[in-house]
């Protein structure tokens, strides 16, 4: 019975994480990255392959969790320049930003697209 519960408690919030990343509109999604790329980028590196701040490629963000990266965001890092961005992110919005610096982002000179969006394969090949 305990097993049980667990299994579906998990599923819940699997399946809530994700309905809160669908709920992000696509203005809102290239609204966040555009801040991910001038004003994270101004300390973490144009490419964000780290500067004033550490690098934000996947392979270096590999020993964080997604909520260690959450709660990065959220509040900042005390004692560092690293302001908390809660003033501008909602909760759904900063899981995704987590996970897009997980999965990867890529910035071109016309639009920010995540690594692992299907149609920015598709926008490479044209």
């Amino acid at each position: 019975m305990m097993k049980n519960l667990f299994t579906i408690v998990f599923i819940l919030i699997a399946s809530t994480n994700s309905a809160f990343c669908d709920a992000i509109s696509e203005t809102r999604k290239q609204e966040i990255l555009q801040i991910l790329k001038h004003d994270c980028g101004s300390c973490h590196g144009m490419t964000l392959k780290g500067g004033l701040g550490p690098s934000l490629l996947p392979k270096d963000l590999k020993r964080m969790s997604e909520k260690q990266i959450v709660l990065t965001i959220t509040l900042g890092r005390p004692g560092t320049p690293m302001p908390p961005w809660e003033p501008f992110f909602n909760n759904e919005e900063t899981h995704w930003l987590a996970q897009q610096l997980l999965n990867g982002v890529t910035f071109s000179k016309t639009s920010l697209k995540p690594l692992n969006n299907a149609s920015n394969n598709e926008n490479n090949h044209q």
